[in-house]
């Protein structure tokens, strides 16, 4: 493959994870993360270590939400052989399951994707929002 081709795969298993998430998909959100993935998430504690653990994260959001939108912004991809990095800007929205609308809040996302048996796979990722030093607290109202 080449590069472009590499990048084009990662974009669409990106794609895969934005979809599952709409459709509350965990089986679609599975098939993108390797089995051994490490994830530093918003969601305590400080990493969620292998798929299950991931999916966990999820679950969680899906009972909460009866309707889900998520976005993916200005999203970055480097490939360098079998390994690949992708950073941008994500959005969860939607309605809760008592009909409050979430209009969401943009995060930090980073991506760390390897090959397996030809497959791109995210490894690790990360999940953050900045914070403020004097507060300690995280500040959830800015946008790209």
């Amino acid at each position: 493959m080449t590069m472009q081709q590499d990048e084009a795969a990662i974009r669409e298993r990106i794609g895969m994870i934005v979809e599952g998430l709409r459709a509350k998909d965990l089986d679609a959100i599975a098939r993108v993360y390797a089995e051994d993935v490490v994830s530093f998430d918003v969601e305590p504690p400080l990493q969620h270590v292998g798929v299950d653990a991931k999916l966990k994260n999820w679950t969680n959001v899906f009972a909460m939400f009866a309707e889900i939108d998520y976005e993916v912004r200005d999203l970055r991809i480097t490939v360098g052989g079998s390994a690949a990095y992708g950073h941008g800007f994500g959005r969860l929205s939607g309605r809760l399951g008592n009909g409050a609308a979430v209009p969401g809040m943009w995060v930090r996302a980073t991506f760390c994707f390897k090959q397996v048996e030809g497959e791109w796979l995210i490894a690790h990722d990360q999940v953050s929002v900045p914070f403020d030093i004097t507060t300690g607290k995280g500040v959830t109202d800015l946008e790209p």
